[in-house]
């Protein structure tokens, strides 16, 4: 039996939710298919970091306009998802990360970041319970964190109740188009039939985009991920280092969140974060944040997470396939600008083009010119 909808949107996290969401509320037909659980896998299971700060200059457009969305959170989802403006603090470990922070902050100074430069005293007096490690800072007031395990799902939940046909469980099998539909084929023996197809399928995006001609090189990357046995509140910032290495945040129930380095898969869908990792977070931690020292991490995770050689995105249409619309590869920094991504797809249909330019991000930049491909023959 076909099942006969305007759009279908193959993958549950927070970007193609909070598209199937917006489409919903614009009055269209909208199939959310999802193989495991909304929210299950990158979107649910990353740091839960909510900043524009160290953004690269061509997602600030449309990370602004995200950051406006999470201030409206209940509005848009029913709940606060635990989010809240701690402020964002990047550390400095040397005179030449700092001097990176001064240049971010001049270069930035027209998205309005409100970006306030910390020297070593100042970083001090303000933040007395990070390291002696850190020679400086770099701290936006208004970035934060929220628990991504309750607001990924709950964006789903919210398409729902607008109307959107969710469908967990729902592996996609096979896409082909009939000239004027989409059909897809399904685990569950359904056939979704839509003249309009979202590919926010996560790190599994790459072969829908094939499917149509579009091949591009994106690979799955696991974070490695702890969390810390609830301790006195210390952390007042969501903290991260420029350069990585280690991200940190504490909660209001006192466990510390801690992420850095990468983890392993163990099948096409899971995956672990490896020991060496672990140690790795741990040592740095207890540099930043003497507060951590001795403390216990209670439990581990990773994901699965796309990512692109530019460590970039691809939002937007099809430059092969009539209708078809793409949406995946954010490196592992989806969770904040992921409701504004999933905005501007719904906006390419409900309104012929999104509110910000999506031309930094197409999937152009990895098709090669035909008359280049006959050279390489």
């Amino acid at each position: 039996m076909k099942l006969d909808f305007d759009v279908i949107v193959v993958g549950g996290g927070i970007v193609g939710s909070s598209a199937a969401l917006c489409l919903a509320r614009g009055g269209q037909r909208v199939a959310l298919l999802e193989r495991d659980f909304c929210g299950s896998h990158s979107s649910g299971v990353n740091y839960g970091g909510v900043r524009r700060q160290g953004r690269p200059l061509s997602q600030l457009p449309l990370s602004m306009r995200a950051h406006a969305i999470w201030g409206q959170l209940r509005e848009w989802i029913g709940i606060d998802g635990e989010y809240t403006r701690s402020g964002h603090l990047k550390l400095a470990r040397s005179a030449a990360d700092f001097a990176s922070l001064q240049d971010y902050a001049k270069r930035t100074v027209d998205f309005d970041l409100r970006l306030q430069l910390l020297d070593r005293a100042a970083l001090r007096e303000r933040f007395p319970w990070v390291g002696d490690i850190a020679v400086g800072a770099s701290y936006c007031p208004e970035d934060g964190h929220a628990n991504p395990r309750l607001v990924s799902p709950a964006f789903a939940q919210a398409a729902r109740r607008h109307g959107a046909e969710v469908i967990e469980q729902c592996a996609v099998q096979q896409v082909e188009h009939d000239g004027q539909h989409f059909i897809l084929h399904t685990g569950n023996g359904q056939l979704y039939r839509a003249p309009w197809l979202l590919n926010c399928a996560g790190a599994w995006s790459a072969s829908l985009a094939e499917r149509f001609g579009e091949a591009v090189p994106l690979s799955a990357a696991h974070p490695a991920m702890l969390v810390t046995e609830p301790l006195p509140l210390f952390m007042t910032a969501s903290t991260g280092v420029e350069g990585g290495g280690i991200y940190a945040r504490q909660v209001a129930r006192g466990n510390c969140i801690l992420g850095g380095g990468r983890g392993f898969a163990l099948t096409s869908t899971t995956a672990r974060p490896g020991q060496a990792a672990v140690l790795e977070i741990l040592r740095n931690a207890t540099e930043l944040y003497p507060a951590l020292t001795g403390a216990q991490a209670i439990r581990t995770w990773s994901g699965t997470e796309g990512y692109l050689p530019d460590d970039e995105p691809v939002i937007g249409p099809s430059l092969t396939q009539p209708g078809l619309l793409h949406g995946f590869g954010f490196a592992g920094a989806g969770f904040q600008i992921g409701p504004a991504a999933g905005e501007a797809l719904a906006q390419c249909i409900l309104d012929g083009s999104p509110a910000h330019s999506l031309a930094a991000f197409s999937i152009s930049r990895f098709q090669q010119p035909p008359h280049q491909k006959e050279n390489l023959s």
